[in-house]
């Protein structure tokens, strides 16, 4: 008797190019201005300079990365990269669209850091996420945990001391968000893992 072989189920978003590697340059792009901005590297009147950045790369970027993480079946990777993006673009409508002028310099320190503990909120169990996955990953979120931290501090205690020590950290969280994304590069590009990001699994 013949037998009929039914070729197995494509899955949708299989053939896609992995969108990590783009996601997380993206975010390290624009972390790197701004935190150089916070760090005191640059003079705050040239914060402007990262709304392009926030805007597109950082912004839309990352966002069409959360797409195709969604496309790929990777629920972590769609989460992260889809609220990040959406956090530069809240970023720049804050920056260059919103209105504080009427709030004392109290609470519109108060209204921006409770932004910014939001967000420390979600990366903070965002990183648990990351505990399963690689050693890379749980450097850039958790050290991303505790640079919101400290400028959600910054903003509602109106201290630059402690904005300028998140500043830093946000510094080093995007070189780290840089490395793990040229591990993602080079590991397609070389079909092997040449810069290790540390697997849990």
């Amino acid at each position: 008797m013949a037998t009929t072989e039914t070729a197995p189920a494509r899955v949708f978003g299989a053939g896609f190019a992995d969108p990590g590697p783009l996601g997380l340059a993206a975010f390290a792009m624009t972390t790197f201005f701004l935190s150089s901005v916070n760090a005191g590297w640059l003079d705050k009147s040239v914060e402007g300079v990262v709304l392009g950045l926030a805007l597109f790369y950082g912004g839309i970027s990352q966002l069409l990365a959360g797409m195709w993480e969604f496309a790929k079946g990777n629920t972590f990777g769609a989460v992260a990269f889809t609220s990040y993006g959406a956090f530069w673009l809240s970023f720049w409508y804050l920056v260059a669209h919103t209105d504080l002028s009427k709030a004392s310099a109290s609470a519109a320190g108060h209204g921006v850091g409770f932004y910014l503990l939001g967000w420390t909120i979600f990366t903070a169990y965002m990183f648990i996420g990351t505990l399963r996955l690689n050693g890379a990953l749980i450097a850039v979120f958790g050290l991303l945990t505790v640079t919101f931290f400290f400028l959600f501090l910054g903003e509602y205690n109106a201290s630059s001391g402690l904005t300028k020590f998140g500043g830093y950290l946000g510094l080093i969280t995007a070189l780290l968000a840089w490395y793990t994304s040229f591990a993602g590069v080079l590991a397609n590009t070389f079909k092997r893992q040449v810069l290790p990001v540390f697997p849990m699994a």
